[in-house]
């Protein structure tokens, strides 16, 4: 998109989507920066890629197209040769009234789109599209990463090479070592990746990404080449290349089109080789806000309502890999203005927060998150971060930070909130100190989220329905959407919960199928089972069924009503299908498609509980009371466990149960 500041001036200026103070302070600082007015409204955040490019295409009269997740047809798309199509920023992605569709970057350059029907031998309608989508169109040229890996190291001989050593050709930027090492993390990118693995066996090199949180065995490679290719990545992230016996870590960047990611190199010594993991941190990505990590509801007044405070701790509790960083970044971003001075310690520090004074822990200069965390103190800070509480020392500190009027946000690795309190006791906090410090604690799983492409609607079997009613107990969601039926994707939705609240959960399950689950609730009283309410009220589940259309909002299972014969096995209904009574639908994944790459979920989801300490809590906590007592407390008071939450999302179709049950399952 090539506009001039005159002209972006007089589209900003004609447009509701940006102020008229911000317009002109962005005006100053192009000045100052010597920058384009379009790179300054950008940077600084004043409106979106996407935005831009509407207000744009409005005004040349170019309609605007929409090539996210759009798998364009492989005859469509070679029609312009790759190398053409990426000089130009163009690319074909369909037919209309017999003419080839053409999204380009730049609607305007007409040399381009008569070089391109040159090309194609005929008259194309022109699209205009964000360079970003552009660009990720654009890999479709790719091939999958067989064959392009396969491609890359075809006439290196790599086969036939026997030496342990890799040579310096191996190790150029244009050989095709290189060239394969480019491919993996190219594919990783694409592919949504976390990390990628790259584990040496016996007789082979197995590539392995994980995605939304599963590993995926993506290739092999054969083992001669695998000292070239960790030897290329070492020189990547500044590793020494001829240290084989201890495990190593660095860092490099990666550019991909329009994308820039960060990758974190870990390398380790086992029998069979070095095995080599990297992480993979989107650097261009903006951070998430709450709303859109999936707090709703009374969680996210809570936690809003703590932030605010002047002083106090916020915890987020939950496993590695949960997305603790991920939340605790989100609610940096919140607290980030500038009348406040936020810095942190982290290990490693894995997003760049423009504002925030980050420091990375280096254990063998003598740099630790206590020591960070103390120099920390005298660098007059508001908001606080440590990446994690690892021990009493670093506890007593950020208990200490948070007493003289700071703001501390931290990490811990415990199984839920409730026991994050225990475990604070344990390193040796007084309880009435933690009472008076910690104002809330999250508590945080992630699940994958199903793709809305191809999951599929049954009928659930009743053995099904046994199961969620021993493993859920959702009557305390139901004041959630009682108080807060706009959390929900539309009204209806609390009634659909109202209908799908089960009647008891236990802690323990004879046959060993489902131990404890977190949130043992079966003292709870619950006035109403959720088969009276639905044998009363059966319309709460029409109701919902027929939103599902407009909302796509997905029930619970629940089991036929009584008399009826179980199903053999779940009976795939449509979506908007009217249902009997005592019949609501759960989704499950699909076959597979382009969309979510044939896996049947696409990305992830969190799901939460948030424990506020109110009078009752702290009360509990100096009486040094259990985890459980804690947290049957909390639940009296309104707090939503992680599972009730997870079930509210599966009642909108973004997960399974059998999702909440594998990540919050002791």
């Amino acid at each position: 998109m090539r506009i001039s500041d005159a002209e972006l001036k007089k589209l900003l200026s004609a447009s509701d989507k940006i102020k008229p103070e911000e317009l002109k302070e962005a005006e100053k600082v192009a000045l100052e920066t010597k920058q384009p007015l379009l790179s300054t409204v950008m940077g600084r955040k004043l409106m979106t890629e996407k935005e831009l490019t509407e207000l744009y295409a409005a005004s040349i009269g170019v309609p605007l197209c929409q090539l996210a997740n759009v798998k364009i047809p492989r005859e469509i798309l070679m029609k312009v040769p790759e190398r053409i199509a990426r000089k130009y920023q163009a690319v074909l992605f369909g037919v209309e009234d017999s003419r080839l569709q053409l999204a380009m970057a730049d609607p305007e350059d007409f040399q381009a789109a008569d070089f391109i029907e040159k090309q194609v031998g005929g008259g194309v309608k022109i699209y205009a599209a964000t360079p970003s989508e552009i660009a990720s169109a654009l890999d479709q040229y790719q091939g999958n990463l067989n064959s392009e890996i396969n491609k890359a190291i075809k006439d290196s001989g790599a086969e036939e090479e026997k030496t342990a050593e890799p040579s310096a050709k191996d190790l150029a930027e244009d050989a095709p070592i290189a060239k394969t090492v480019n491919i993996m993390v190219e594919f990783a990118v694409r592919s949504r990746a976390s990390d990628i693995h790259i584990e040496p066996r016996e007789n082979i090199v197995q590539i392995r990404y994980r995605i939304d949180g599963v590993l995926r065995e993506s290739m092999t490679l054969p083992k001669p080449i695998l000292p070239a290719v960790v030897s290329r990545i070492k020189i990547l992230a500044n590793l020494k290349i001829d240290e084989h016996r201890v495990p190593q870590d660095g860092r490099f960047k990666f550019t991909l089109g329009s994308k820039t990611v960060a990758l974190r190199v870990s390398t380790l010594p086992i029998m069979d080789g070095e095995k080599v993991v990297m992480r993979i941190l989107d650097e261009s990505s903006r951070a998430l806000t709450l709303e859109e990590l999936g707090f709703e509801g009374g969680a996210l007044e809570g936690i809003t309502r703590n932030l605010h405070k002047p002083h106090g701790m916020t915890l987020v509790t939950g496993p590695t890999g949960s997305g603790k960083s991920t939340t605790l970044y989100s609610v940096l971003n919140l607290l980030n203005t500038p009348g406040v001075n936020i810095s942190t310690v982290e290990d490693p520090v894995e997003y760049r927060v423009s504002g925030v004074n980050q420091t990375q822990v280096n254990p063998k200069a003598g740099m630790t998150f206590a020591s960070g965390l103390r120099a920390l103190l005298r660098q007059d800070p508001n908001i606080i971060m440590v990446g994690e509480i690892r021990d009493g020392e670093t506890a007593d500190l950020a208990v200490q930070a948070a007493l003289t009027g700071h703001v501390v946000l931290s990490t811990l690795h415990t199984n839920n909130a409730a026991t994050t309190l225990p475990r604070l006791l344990d390193m040796g906090i007084e309880p009435f100190l933690i009472a008076s410090t910690v104002n809330t604690v999250i508590g945080q799983r992630l699940v994958r989220r199903l793709c809305r492409t191809c999951r599929i609607a049954y009928i659930p079997e009743e053995h099904e329905m046994t199961t969620i009613k021993r493993d859920f107990q959702v009557e305390a969601a139901l004041k959630l959407f009682r108080a807060n039926p706009g959390a929900a994707e539309a009204p209806e939705a609390a009634k659909t919960v109202a209908a799908a609240a089960p009647a008891q959960a236990a802690t323990t399950v004879k046959g060993g199928r489902h131990k404890k689950v977190i949130a043992p609730l079966n003292d709870i009283e619950v006035n109403k089972s959720i088969l009276d309410k639905i044998a009363s009220d059966p319309n709460i589940i029409n109701r919902s069924a027929q939103d599902a259309a407009k909302a796509t909002i997905v029930a619970a299972t629940v089991a036929p009503q009584s008399g009826s014969q179980p199903a053999t096995a779940p009976r795939p209904v449509a979506d908007d299908q009217p249902l009997r009574n005592g019949q609501i639908k759960l989704y499950r994944p699909g076959p597979g498609c382009d969309e979510c790459g044939k896996a049947g979920y696409q990305g992830r989801v969190g799901i939460y509980e948030v424990l506020e300490i109110n009078e009752t809590i702290a009360k509990l906590i100096v009486t040094h009371a259990t985890s459980e007592e804690i947290q049957l407390a909390a639940i009296r008071g309104g707090m939503l466990t992680m599972q009730q939450d997870g079930f509210l999302k599966a009642l909108r179709g973004f997960t399974t149960v059998e999702e909440i049950l594998r990540v919050t399952r002791e």
